[in-house]
């Protein structure tokens, strides 16, 4: 049995170092079912949706767990090698493979045959090699259609394997879903599929001679269980709509996992694109018509009732995204005199707050600075789709530079002390990052409840009336169409494992206020902003 090659200094260095950053810019990196991840040994193929350029390859390095592989040989963009910069020497330390894409030679000098060969040489030792069959890195809201060179290593292993009938590889997929790939402190989803097992014995079929229907098929299998494991959808509307519905459906205040809050918003999701989709007749003879027709009309009735769902629900966030607001505020209208008194306490706690935090943020200003001014100047350089998907690695690598050398210059200014300024400077970075995370919620509900005071309480009620008619339908849909549990708050405490999400009991949240292992956020979608995050960047794809 193959035992799969030993770990390079350089990677392991590499994964311990962005499992810390990582931790750091993702408020919280969420991983589903590692135990189904074939261990050491086991000839794997590791494929994922790709949407966040070098990010995505780094968080499957350091949530695949060490004991299970020690070691994923990853492939890139030729044109990321040989450069004289950090993420080309990144790469290539990490034992990382070039793939020439052909986009990239207009010429037609793209081949990989030595690459193909290198990759099926590791996977015959036990290797795992990560592959992304989408082929390119996109800020798009759907998955692009995979290509076949997967199911085409399956089938070239297999085939070199065939005397042994035994031989055995998998295909691994995963799902990544980013709350928001490119924003500081947002939450990630990783979730692990159950393996595709081949053997040359139960898959002749993919021995060479090989249908070529065949390599279609497992491609059209791998991509039905990524889809299924995050959001995929034609618009970013779509998405939009979709988690405004699960806002409504599962409040604020409900104990949800991360793994429970995407598959609810992919649920609506599903919904609001099969009711796009045009429905087809099919006429079985004269006796059957009128029973198809029947049924067709009723589908018709029923995708025209979630289209104009989806309309309204487009038509209230807007609403809310105008008077940046949350769903919650009209949700739970409070009293004039309710406000103000939230309002003073929210402003004296921000205040506080940042008061604490000052000397730590004077560390990370000058991370906030280099990463601002180098983000800035990157997304000029093309459009949306092709460098927003780059935005976070952008700041991973210009965040860990910058903070290395505030660290570095710190430890230096203060030499006589410096084996205590090496601990304490991390420390005090990280609880300020904590308060400002507090300071800032704590500003964004001053501002929110600030604009309910401005808009008054005719306008609040009748927004609120808006989304009681809104609620009724969500849960209509969501109960009596989509099957989801009609008591949500009640049904998710009991469910999600360790990971319960953002919003537990009063002291609970209140007793491990000062936890060092990361702060409690009241929403999935929360970021470090002064708003709500609810809209997408767009431009022509």
């Amino acid at each position: 049995m193959p035992a799969g090659s030993p770990t390079p200094w350089s990677y392991f260095f590499i994964r311990l170092l962005f499992k810390f950053v990582l931790k750091i810019f993702y408020g919280t990196i969420v991983v589903e079912n590692a135990q189904v991840i074939p261990p050491r040994g086991k000839p794997c193929i590791v494929c994922a949706n790709h949407s966040n350029s070098l990010t995505d390859a780094l968080l499957l390095v350091t949530t695949i767990p060490h004991k299970r592989r020690n070691l994923l040989r990853l492939t890139a963009k030729s044109t990321q090698f040989g450069k004289k910069t950090f993420t080309s020497w990144l790469i290539e330390s990490a034992g990382t493979v070039p793939i020439k894409r052909r986009q990239d030679f207009p010429s037609g000098d793209a081949d990989n045959t030595n690459v193909m060969q290198h990759l099926i040489e590791a996977l015959e030792y036990g290797d795992a090699v990560c592959l992304f069959p989408e082929g390119m890195s996109r800020y798009h809201p759907t998955i692009a259609p995979l290509k076949t060179g997967v199911a085409r290593l399956v089938s070239d292993v297999l085939s070199r394997n065939r005397h042994n009938p035994d031989f055995e590889m998998f295909v691994q997929t995963c799902s990544i879903t980013y709350m928001h790939r490119q924003h500081f402190r947002s939450d990630v989803l990783v979730t692990f599929h159950e393996p595709l097992r081949f053997t040359p014995k139960d898959n002749p079929e993919l021995l060479v001679p090989v249908n070529y229907e065949e390599i279609r098929s497992l491609t059209a299998k791998m991509h039905q269980q990524i889809s299924l494991g995050t959001l995929d959808a034609p618009s970013w509307k779509m998405t939009r709509n979709a988690k405004l519905a699960a806002r409504i459906y599962a409040p604020l205040g409900t104990t949800m996992s991360l793994g429970d809050y995407v598959r609810v918003v992919r649920t609506f999701l599903e919904a609001f694109k099969l009711s796009d989709r045009p429905i087809s007749e099919n006429h079985s003879g004269s006796e059957g018509e009128a029973v198809c027709k029947e049924n067709n009309e009723g589908a018709i009735r029923e995708d025209e009732r979630i289209r104009q769902l989806a309309d309204d629900l487009k038509d209230y966030q807007d609403q809310l995204a105008r008077h940046g607001i949350k769903d919650d505020r009209i949700r739970r209208p409070i009293p004039t005199h309710i406000i103000l008194y939230r309002i003073i306490v929210r402003l004296a706690w921000f205040g506080f707050l940042i008061t604490i935090s000052l000397p730590g943020l004077l560390l990370w200003l000058p991370v906030f600075l280099t990463t601002f001014v180098a983000v800035s100047r990157f997304k000029r350089t093309g459009p949306i789709w092709d460098t927003w998907d780059e935005i976070a690695q952008y700041k991973l690598i210009y965040g860990l530079l910058s903070g290395l050398c505030v660290w570095g210059s710190a430890t230096v200014l203060t030499f006589p002390f410096a084996p205590l300024t090496v601990v304490l400077v991390p420390v005090a970075m990280w609880m300020a990052l904590r308060w400002l995370e507090d300071a800032v919620s704590a500003f964004r509900a001053f501002a929110v409840l600030s604009t309910l005071l401005r808009m008054g309480q005719k306008h609040i009620w009748e927004l609120h009336a808006v989304r009681e008619q809104l609620h009724k339908r969500v849960m209509d849909l969501a109960v009596n169409t989509l099957g989801l549990p009609p008591d949500p708050e009640t049904y998710f405490a009991r469910t999600g494992g360790k990971e319960k999400g953002r919003v537990r009991g009063r002291w609970a949240s209140k007793a491990k206020y000062f936890s060092v292992r990361r702060r409690r956020k009241r929403d999935w979608n929360e970021t470090l902003r002064l708003y709500d995050q609810v809209d997408y960047p767009e431009d022509e794809y």
